[in-house]
């Protein structure tokens, strides 16, 4: 990460911190805040939400060396493997699991859980992913091949864990959920791409990377604070109203977050990996698209649902999980890890 990041990165606990508490603040004692945030919506989404995540996700796109990519594919197909198998092998039915052990009397609570589970990362990972120094190359190509893969096996999930296994009617389009795929993650790529090649054209990789890039990363954090000052300020006076409910709802969020992201984590570690492919693994292993999953919970059980919460209690439970996660990745680091040895000069020759 640029080291113009270091204000913002040194401190981004405190403003995490800070930026939650501003939100339900807000959503708490001054509702217009949340009517307006609320006012125009895209599929569900608040306009203000899609914003910042664009501004989270464009700079985090123009940074990524995309002449890499090839060669990062195919030097590291196992550890994509491990990645999807994580992502749509394990999660959903490690949340399937989880939902229904800890949430059995509330059915509401697990669907949502489960739309979650259902739902791989394809933005906000890459953020955790670049404060924790993993290798942004490969966390773009799982990204890419997470986003086709939501757009075919999205829908057959939600068929499998909520009509066959628990007795629930939902209807979801791959429309959807294909649209979703391009406003969060098409749309801050194409734009990340396009600018890269003209400024590699007109002022040089070099420069590109020395003076624009250092400019433009900040806003990446930026937009991740704004990110949670809106999402905690639309359900601001609902957590100080019902806390009970949403500490029901996080604990087999944060069982899953930690659990499954230790258990890539690990797992990345014995199989070999060095530190940046597992550290990319793990995130990417552990997080969730909570875009598409309020989307698709609004879209089909009402924005004032029990499901729809649920959701929402996603985002508000991985981002300061994740966060501290980053910390825990980078401690352990060395202790994981052993360094490519320094070649060393025999003085006595």
């Amino acid at each position: 990460m640029s080291d113009s990041l270091g204000v913002l990165d040194r401190y981004l606990t405190l403003w995490i911190g800070l930026a939650m508490a501003v939100g339900v603040l807000l959503g708490r004692f001054v509702p217009s805040v949340a009517d307006a945030l609320n006012a125009v919506t895209w599929h569900g989404t608040s306009l203000p939400i899609a914003v910042g995540l664009f501004v989270m996700i464009f700079p985090i796109m123009a940074e990524i060396d995309y002449d890499r990519i090839p060669r990062v594919t195919r030097t590291t197909r196992r550890e994509i493997g491990l990645t999807l198998a994580f992502n749509w092998l394990v999660a959903p039915f490690l949340m399937y699991g989880l939902a229904t052990a800890f949430l059995g009397g509330h059915p509401e609570f697990v669907t949502g859980l489960i739309i979650v589970g259902i739902a791989p990362c394809i933005a906000m990972v890459l953020v955790w992913n670049e404060l924790a120094a993993g290798n942004q190359e490969l966390c773009a190509v799982c990204v890419g091949v997470n986003s086709l893969l939501q757009i075919a096996l999205f829908v057959p999930y939600a068929f499998l864990f909520l009509t066959v296994l628990r007795g629930t009617t939902i209807s979801v389009s791959m429309g959807l959920v294909a649209q979703m795929v391009g406003i969060f993650l098409g749309l801050p790529l194409v734009l990340g791409y396009l600018t890269q090649r003209v400024a590699f054209r007109t002022v040089g990789r070099e420069t590109y990377y020395r003076r624009f890039v250092p400019r433009i990363s900040p806003l990446g954090l930026l937009g991740l604070l704004f990110t949670v000052v809106v999402m905690f300020a639309l359900k601001g006076e609902y957590i100080v109203a019902n806390p009970e409910q949403i500490l029901l709802i996080a604990v087999p969020l944060f069982i899953f977050f930690v659990g499954l992201w230790a258990l890539a984590y690990g797992a990345s570690a014995l199989a070999g990996f060095d530190y940046t492919e597992s550290v990319s693994v793990a995130f990417t292993a552990a997080s969730n698209n909570f875009e598409l999953a309020i989307a698709v919970a609004v879209a089909v059980f009402g924005i004032g649902s029990n499901v729809a919460l649920a959701t929402v209690v996603g985002p508000l439970i991985e981002v300061p999980v994740m966060l501290a996660l980053v910390r825990v990745a980078l401690a352990t680091k060395d202790r994981l890890f052993t360094a490519a040895p320094t070649p060393t000069t025999n003085v006595s020759d």
